[in-house]
């Protein structure tokens, strides 16, 4: 039957027929008979009307409904999820809102598979509409949302929550973590707020779009939750988003405009909010844990501190994948010396800072790991917050051990103790203050035309995307100083190659993909060969209209080897620059390559041309082979495009492959050994300076490679003693990398070459 409604409450009372019992939903079980029950309860929840792909799409709905009777507030499992079918879906859809009280009956009682999840009850019920029978009583009033007059809410104080309900409450934000990944798809916030209660709560908030998360700046802000769930964690409360939640923050400090601060369009905000956060301003203002803030300015900051810091930025630069340096100020001059991180100018996005840096008002903050994303998306002229910033005592490698250490500010990776940063706006009345200092020194700027080249002393990044001569003027350190130090930081050392690995230097050369980072072996000529005589089995000539095709027979009986180039290419000077082959050997297509520019070997799939497995090189360009990604190339043919090329390269023919191309690279590991240490140093970023060897070039020629291999016979003679063998003057970097969640320190020559004769 349909749903029907009353007019009141006590109504739905009179329609239970008088072979039916009313029931708590508490005494529910699946072993329960429910065709002489009927539960009375408020839907604290209904979801939209969806298709059911497990019976045969028809149309459902699920609501949660709550059993309201005094005597079960302290019971468990006085939730439960109702699932309605059918038409019964659509009715109740049109019919019910959330708040009104429903009465149901001959349902059918079924296992909840949601249980674990959403720690309601354990069964659920389910009603199809064929002798069911619903009755809905409406609320008195609009259960959310504006209205002309002012809606009507219920708060909650946090000392009188009570699990598995769904409430709205207000509180002070007395730790916060800036939205971060979960584990699945969704970005997770975490906080803990209190209120005039003292009871302090936790919060979990998740949802797919930053843009939903909670507006936090600092300690002591205010926040409206709507339509959260209680639940006890740990012997403690805490509050998760459920159906239709939404958040809307304040500033805390006393006496600022009560302005909210949400990305929703619409939310309701009355007379009696404003009251709610200036009575918790009010009270939030005399807690100890409120005036003993963590933020602190430049000119408070101590050696070993983990502080907030507000700020404005200056300049940036990208230092590696793994770090960004950001320049910043407050205004106020620090205590200690601040360890300058100048970088080039052509790299540095933003102001000069050397007027400033003179004057030791410049913060070098180095941003590691999960902040990057953020930090790569600021401009110079932002304000910042930084949350739970480090400030460390280091030495830079040129100083003596007598000299007193430089202040330096690290942003580590991870979200503990709501490390992170974000982005103010200029008109956030927390900046007040720190506007008011830096404008009296707007009269720097003018003098802040020098060059930061001339202050290049250190060089502070790994060398993966630094491209420069060495020309800072650091000390030599010993190998035994250079373990000690803090990295990131460079220096020259002056050592013996102990020992080298791989000792087949054919070995050394390696593909790289910069797109993902991978990194592999030169496949060798039997797997390459294995792959040709795969795709040369009965083998049919392709067929693309795109193609123009010439065939041969060769030696080997039933295999055809044919040859095509792009009907687009005829006629012009590049239609011998571009040529697909299929059918061949690899010994053959190395015989072709020598008189043909460019040869990409194809197979055919259903007549349709595609590239052969990726093991094998997708171009072939004299003694040279290319090859390409796996996970990057999207190995397709589907409407090519070869015109408009005037110079036939493997740029150019991966872009029109559609293949990512591996690059290649010289990767040698040394063991290097002073008096003091031994040390294991990579050569990799600076290899072809080191050799002056191109590793594309290395690739298809043997005389470089002996030559690769006369150069490390130089430094470490066969048969000879470490005492026999030549020191050399190194310039090396020092970094860290993530190994396992931990920091590995890590040591790259950099900026070194052999003398040519």
């Amino acid at each position: 039957m349909p749903v029907q409604k009353v007019n009141d409450s006590s109504d739905l009372d009179a329609k239970v027929p008088s072979h039916l019992q009313r029931t708590s939903i508490t005494s529910l079980t699946m072993t329960s008979e429910p065709s002489h029950r009927c539960v009375k309860a408020t839907v604290v929840h209904k979801g939209p009307v969806i298709s059911c792909a497990q019976k045969d799409g028809i149309e459902m709905l699920r609501a949660e409904i709550k059993e309201e009777d005094p005597l079960q507030r302290t019971a468990e499992h006085t939730s439960i999820n109702v699932i309605f079918f059918g038409t019964l879906a659509k009715d109740f859809s049109q019919s019910a809102r959330q708040g009104d009280v429903v009465l149901l009956a001959d349902f059918t009682i079924k296992k909840s598979p949601s249980f674990l999840r959403d720690k309601l009850h354990p069964c659920q019920l389910e009603m199809d509409g064929k002798d069911d029978f619903v009755y809905v009583c409406p609320s008195a009033g609009p259960s959310h949302g504006p209205s002309s007059s002012e809606a009507k809410y219920t708060y909650v104080p946090l000392n009188d929550l009570k699990p598995r309900t769904v409430v709205n409450v207000y509180g002070v934000v007395t730790f916060f973590k800036q939205p971060f990944p979960s584990k699945g798809s969704d970005y997770c916030s975490t906080l803990k707020i209190t209120d005039q209660s003292d009871f302090k709560v936790g919060c979990n908030i998740f949802s797919k779009k930053l843009e939903d998360h909670p507006i936090l700046f600092r300690v002591g802000d205010i926040i409206r939750l709507h339509r959260f769930k209680t639940d006890v964690f740990r012997d403690s409360m805490s509050l998760l988003n459920t159906f239709g939640w939404s958040t809307v923050t304040f500033d805390g400090t006393t006496d600022s405009p009560v302005v909210p601060r949400t990305s929703s369009k619409s939310f309701h905000f009355g007379e009696s909010d404003i009251r709610t956060v200036q009575e918790l301003r009010q009270w939030a203002a005399n807690q100890s844990w409120i005036s003993n803030d963590l933020k602190v300015s430049l000119s408070t900051v101590k050696p070993g501190m983990y502080f907030d810091l507000t700020c404005q930025l200056l300049a940036k630069a990208v230092m590696d994948s793994r770090c960004i340096l950001l320049k910043v100020w407050d205004g106020t001059k620090c205590k200690h010396p601040l360890l300058n991180v100048a970088v080039a100018s052509d790299a540095l996005e933003g102001e000069s800072t050397i007027v400033k840096d003179r004057m030791n008002l410049t913060a070098n903050v180095l941003v590691y790991d999960n902040h990057l994303e953020m930090a790569r998306e600021l401009k110079p002229g932002t304000f910042l917050q930084f949350y739970n910033l480090h400030a460390l005592l280091q030495r830079a490698p040129d100083q003596q051990p007598d000299q007193s250490e430089h202040l330096s500010f690290h942003l580590h990776g991870g979200t503990s103790y709501g490390r992170g940063l974000r982005s103010l706006p200029a008109e956030s009345p927390a900046l007040q203050s720190l506007k008011s200092v830096l404008e009296k020194h707007v009269d720097l700027d003018e003098y802040d035309e020098v060059n930061d080249g001339t202050l290049l002393e250190i060089w502070y990044t790994p060398p993966e995307a630094v491209v420069r001569t060495c020309e800072h003027n650091t000390r030599r350190l010993t190998l035994a100083r250079v373990k000690r130090s803090t990295p990131p930081l460079s220096c020259h050392v002056r050592a013996r190659v102990k020992k080298y690995k791989p000792q087949q230097l054919y070995q050394c050369l390696k593909l790289f993909c910069s797109n993902c980072k991978t990194m592999e072996d030169v496949p060798d000529d039997s797997a390459v060969a294995k792959v040709f005589r795969e795709s040369a089995k009965d083998s049919q000539p392709c067929d693309e209209q795109w193609a123009a095709t010439s065939s041969a027979s060769s030696r080997e009986p039933g295999r055809t080897i044919s040859m095509h180039i792009s009907r687009d290419m005829v006629g012009e000077s590049t239609h011998m620059q571009l040529i697909f082959i299929e059918g061949t050997t690899l010994d053959e297509i190395c015989v072709l390559s020598r008189d043909y520019k460019n040869l990409v070997p194809v197979r055919s799939v259903n007549s349709r041309m595609t590239l052969m497995d990726l093991t094998a090189p997708f171009l072939f360009s004299g003694d040279k082979r290319y090859y390409g990604c796996k996970q990057c190339s999207l190995n397709t043919f589907q409407n090519p495009v070869f015109t408009g090329v005037e110079t036939w390269d493997e740029q150019a023919v991966a872009q029109a492959l559609g293949v990512q191309l591996m690059q290649y690279r010289l990767l040698i590991q040394f063991e290097l050994e002073d008096q003091t240490d031994t040390l294991e140093a990579l050569l990799w970023e600076n290899t072809e300076r080191f050799f002056h060897v191109s590793a594309v070039d290395a690739s298809g020629s043997q005389d470089l490679q002996d030559k690769i291999q006369t150069i490390m016979d130089t430094i470490q003679p066969p048969d000879s003693s470490l005492e026999e063998r030549p020191w050399l003057d190194l310039c090396l970097s020092v970094y860290t990398v993530k190994d396992d969640d931990r920091n590995k320190v890590c040591y790259q020559i950099t900026n070194t070459e052999i003398k040519e004769e």
